[in-house]
């Protein structure tokens, strides 16, 4: 399972985040002169990204991969606060990635790739949840919002 997880991880986003920014970076004629004040959202989304597939391993029994989802809803950690709190990590990587290269390529990507993660959430994830973990689903999603991390946690059990 760790060799599936770890194979998920390099494919998605090491793919999304990193290689794709970094190449459109690269052969953007109309880049500017970065600022390396980008290395912040970039640190966090990392963090964030690691620490989001580390809980689908490890709580949701899962990778991040579409072919092989968490078998358990995963309402810890990050997830307390946010039910997205993975892609809110990609699209910070993202956002430091614009930042660190200036590339409106890089930006226009990242926009994009928000609007990708906007519909597979509500068109794919969410009805795939809500057919797979039926009311445990409806509970959290009555609880923790979808994109902005809100300070109270999620504790479905007290």
């Amino acid at each position: 399972m760790f060799l599936r997880a770890l194979l998920a991880f390099l494919m998605v986003p090491v793919v999304v985040a990193g290689f794709v920014p970094f190449m459109l970076a690269a052969y953007d004629p109309y880049k500017a002169n970065g600022n390396y004040t980008g290395l912040l959202p970039l640190g966090i989304g990392l963090f964030i990204l690691v620490w989001c597939v580390r809980d689908f391993y490890v709580a949701g029994k899962g990778t991040l991969a579409p072919w092989d989802p968490p078998k358990n809803l995963v309402t810890t950690g990050l997830y307390r606060h946010v039910r997205n709190p993975m892609y809110v990590g990609v699209l910070l990587i993202l956002a430091g990635w614009a930042i660190i290269t200036a590339s409106p390529i890089v930006l226009g990507f990242s926009l994009f790739m928000f609007t990708a993660f906007y519909f597979r959430v509500k068109l794919h994830e969410e009805p795939w949840a809500e057919r797979t973990f039926a009311h445990q689903w409806l509970d959290y999603k009555n609880n923790v919002p979808r994109w902005l991390p809100q300070l109270k946690g999620y504790y479905p059990d007290k």
